[in-house]
């Protein structure tokens, strides 16, 4: 092959292509360009070949319907204009600002309801609203603690937002990993630009978890709670244990006490403040949600509305999850904020309302149908590319339970240039920026998680549709200070563990989380050397409280 080979036949592209206007190569993408083509295609695919492997070895995989696969890192950079990434910085904080504003009301005063921006019925009906939280105040004011907002290029290259991500988003760790892997197999590429470092990542995160400590506690201990090993985003939940140096534990290594969580360490039980907990709510207190878990911890609520322990993200955000409530996104931008939405959403429309699902059901052909409930691409139909057979069933389904469903437009996501079998091609991608709320400021790591469609003309970028990942630059400006290099820490093998549960890729909602949750309460009873307090030791973490001691559950709170 020669260099010319590695862009033949790449365009022309329906709509935004983020490299090339036209026949023209976009100026933030002419150094990224040049460089591949001296490289030339043979050496760009050595590169390739070797990041494959090098992932490979690190057990950086995904899990579909339990099964794990290699995780697809694509070698081509994808890059972000500084101003553009203000626009998206901007609106990313005014919507976690927006969500923090309506959780806090929903749960408590319900004043929205009075005022008729969202009808009560749309939010008491979410099968993620949780009466038992009504009325708890969290220490700082903060629910959203991370928040991941999922974005796309419209065809005009506008931002839109496709979803929001308030009860336990994952793939931070991918952005981490990505970069490290990315600089190290495109070092040259890597020195010609100013890039916005994403490895402060962790340090954001355990500053505000410690704001949202108890009142009274200054020094408070910080733990993640993880599911477990077979959990598909383990490897996500050690990387942030090591990287803020806490404890990893799961349910078994917590014990209520008179109204307080207790960890159980070699040194005896010592109380926990902070719980950034990557377990559902449904698994999370079997004594007020499912009674057959065990995976959480008997009486953490009744901590939590004591005042004695504060769960991050709370319990009760998969209310702002839903798909039917973020159609009301921007009018919660205007009722609480005052302001405009920075960010627009894509058009929707809510069945729930008769004249509205009479004009969806004509028009099911012509528009995408998703499940207000649904996660990672699942239960999306896309009425184009439907069969009549398919159409009908669907058509049945929104007759049923109308409020299950919304429509939105078929939008054509924007295209980025990914390495494929015949060369770099384009390919369509979305963003998931990270989000992380102290009480005093909403942080937004600059880049995010860019997930790619690896199969030609495919619109659905979820791992389980055969997706990938990029890693993502945001260039500085010239006038920004210099940051810190860039090579982010990633979870060293642990003796004993398995290591090949990759972070999860998709959205955590409720269809594949519980899966995955049930998955792993399956092997815990089956299981019972892997599901012991062995593997959340002080091995899997670099906290300073001691060795965590296994033991048998004791009462809830």
């Amino acid at each position: 092959m020669n260099t010319s080979e590695l862009f033949d036949g790449y365009g022309p592209v329906a709509g935004f292509d983020e490299m090339f206007e036209g026949t023209e190569v976009r100026p933030g993408y002419r150094q990224v360009h040049t460089s591949f083509e001296k490289m030339g295609a043979d050496e760009v695919r050595l590169r390739a070949d070797s990041l494959a492997s090098s992932y490979l070895e690190q057990g950086v995989t995904f899990g579909v319907e339990g099964e794990e696969r290699p995780f697809p890192l694509d070698i081509v950079p994808r890059l972000i204009e500084a101003q553009d990434w203000d626009h998206v910085e901007r609106g990313v904080r005014q919507r976690v600002l927006a969500l923090e504003a309506f959780l806090a009301d929903a749960y408590g005063p319900g004043e929205l309801f009075a005022d008729r921006v969202v009808p009560r019925n749309t939010v008491v009906t979410s099968p993620h609203y949780h009466r038992v939280v009504a009325g708890l105040e969290p220490a700082n004011g903060v629910r959203v603690h991370v928040a991941g907002v999922d974005l796309i290029r419209d065809g005009h290259g506008d931002f839109r937002v496709l979803e929001d991500n308030v009860r336990v988003p994952s793939g931070v760790s991918y952005v981490m990993t990505n970069r490290r892997a990315l600089s190290a197999a495109l070092p040259e590429v890597f020195a010609d630009h100013r890039i916005r470092p994403v490895s402060q990542y962790s340090q954001h995160l355990l500053s505000a978890l410690r704001k949202a400590a108890p009142a009274g506690v200054s020094d408070p201990t910080v733990v993640v709670l993880t599911p477990g090993v077979y959990n598909s985003a383990y490897f996500e939940h050690t990387l942030l244990a090591r990287t803020m140096g806490v404890e990893l534990v799961e349910g078994r290594d917590l014990v209520c006490r008179s109204g307080r969580v207790m960890m159980r360490t070699t040194q005896g039980l010592e109380p926990v403040h902070v719980i950034y907990r990557r377990i559902d709510d449904d698994f999370l207190d079997p004594v007020q949600f499912r009674s057959d878990s065990t995976l959480g911890v008997p009486g953490i609520i009744n901590a939590a509305r004591a005042g004695h322990v504060t769960i991050a993200n709370a319990v009760g955000n998969g209310v702002a999850d839903d798909k039917l409530l973020y159609s009301y996104v921007p009018d919660l931008i205007r009722y609480y904020l005052s302001e405009e939405p920075i960010l627009r959403n894509v058009d929707t429309w809510r069945l729930g309302e008769a004249d509205q699902r009479e004009e969806v059901l004509d028009r099911l052909d012509e528009l995408v149908l998703k499940p207000v409930d649904g996660s990672g691409g699942k239960g999306i139909v896309i009425g184009p590319a439907a069969s009549p057979d398919e159409l009908a069933e669907l058509r049945g389904k929104i007759l049923a339970d109308p409020r299950a469903w919304i429509a939105q437009p078929v939008i054509s996501l924007s295209t980025n240039p990914t390495l494929v079998e015949d060369g770099i091609r384009p390919r369509h991608v979305d963003l998931r920026p990270f989000a992380v709320h102290d009480g005093d400021d909403v942080f937004v790591l600059p880049g995010g998680l860019t997930r790619v469609a690896l199969p030609e003309g495919e619109l659905i970028v979820n791992s389980s549709r055969g997706g990938g990942s990029k890693d993502t630059w945001v260039l500085a400006r010239a006038s920004d200070p210099d940051d810190e290099g860039d090579m982010a820490p990633t979870a060293s093998p642990v003796a004993g563990v398995a290591q090949s549960a990759g972070p999860a890729f998709d959205s955590q909602g409720p269809d594949l989380h519980v899966q995955e949750q049930e998955q792993q309460q399956q092997q815990t009873v089956s299981t019972g050397s892997l599901s012991t307090g062995s593997l959340s030791t002080g091995s899997l973490s670099t906290g300073s409280r001691g060795g965590l001691s296994t033991g048998s559950r004791s009462d809830a709170c």
